[in-house]
């Protein structure tokens, strides 16, 4: 079993579920159904894929200041990933999971680690604790 240890952004739930490694940025805003949980952007190359509970490690966002509110959605809906892990800090998409803690929704937890770690993710069974450690199965 190998282990990481990342940098907390949110603090959140620990997880453990299925890591979902887009090979594409994404925009929240248009490019995930709120309703469905589903990669809604037909251009992307994961167009169809559910983000739902898996640990969704995101290689970059294509901003939008409605990010926040999709991933907040997401919360409501019971529809957000189990966790997100992102190579460098998005605020307007963190803040998304930032109003939800505060309208008392359990909220995944969202990570910061290098980029080139996230190859060795792909559907892989991660368990994250508290902490921010990764235990890959």
């Amino acid at each position: 079993m190998t282990q990481l240890q990342t940098e907390i952004l949110v603090k959140g739930q620990p997880a453990k579920a299925e890591a979902l490694v887009l090979t594409a940025p994404i925009s929240f805003w248009g490019g995930v159904n709120p309703k469905t949980g589903l990669i809604a952007d037909v251009r992307h190359p994961q167009h169809g894929v559910a983000i739902t509970g898996k640990v969704l490690c995101l290689p970059g966002t294509i901003g939008s200041s409605s990010a926040a509110a999709v991933l907040l959605e997401l919360v409501y809906a019971g529809l957000a990933p189990a966790a997100i892990i992102l190579h460098e800090p998005d605020a307007i998409l963190l803040l998304g999971l930032i109003v939800a803690q505060e309208m008392d929704h359990g909220t995944p937890m969202a990570l910061k680690l290098d980029r080139e770690a996230f190859g060795c993710l792909s559907h892989k069974i991660l368990q994250i604790d508290a902490g921010g450690m990764i235990s890959i199965r």
